[in-house]
C-alpha cells in the first residue's frame, strides 16, 4: 500500500506543451519551466527528442556517468516541482542500445525535445529526508485554498 500523508489526494489537471532547443539542459529546463509557471505539483507524460551529451546516474551508483555522441531520448518520466524533481531516462545510442537512469544536469539537447508534462493544481510535491535510507522523498500534499 502506497504511503501518502492523505488517502489518495486527486486534483485538477492542467496540460502543458513545450519544446527545448539545441544544447539547453534538460533537468534545469525543467525546473525554469515549473518555476514559471508557479508549478506545485508536475509530472511528466511524453518527451521525445535527441541529445548531444547524456548525464545519469544508473542504479545504486554513487555518482553519475557521462558520455557524448548523438542518443535519441526515448523516454522520461517523473515528478517535479518549481523547487525539486525526480526524473529518469531512457536514451538508446546509435545502435539502438537503450540505457537509463536517474536524469542528473548536463543533459544537452542535439536537435530537440518535445515535452508534454502536466501541473496537478490541487496538489504540492515536496521533498522530505527519509530515515530509512536518508534519500529526500516524495511528500504529497493538498494546498489548502
Amino acid at each position: 500500500m502506497a504511503r501518502t500523508n492523505q488517502k489518495n489526494p486527486a486534483s485538477k489537471i492542467k496540460g502543458y506543451a513545450f519544446r527545448l532547443q539545441p544544447h539547453e539542459d534538460l533537468k534545469q529546463s525543467i525546473l525554469q519551466f515549473a518555476k514559471t509557471n508557479a508549478l506545485k505539483a508536475g509530472a511528466i507524460l511524453s518527451a521525445v527528442g535527441s541529445l548531444e551529451q547524456y548525464h545519469i546516474r544508473f542504479a545504486n551508483q554513487p555518482e553519475g556517468t557521462t558520455g557524448k555522441g548523438f542518443f535519441e531520448i526515448i523516454s522520461l518520466t517523473g515528478t517535479f516541482s518549481e523547487s525539486s524533481c525526480h526524473l529518469h531516462i531512457c536514451v538508446a545510442d546509435e545502435k539502438g542500445q537503450p540505457f537509463g537512469g536517474h536524469l542528473l544536469d548536463s543533459n544537452l539537447i542535439f536537435t530537440t525535445a518535445e515535452i508534454i508534462a502536466v501541473s496537478l493544481d490541487d496538489l504540492e510535491f515536496q521533498r522530505i529526508t527519509d530515515s530509512t535510507y536518508n534519500y529526500k522523498e516524495l511528500v504529497v500534499s493538498r494546498i489548502k485554498k
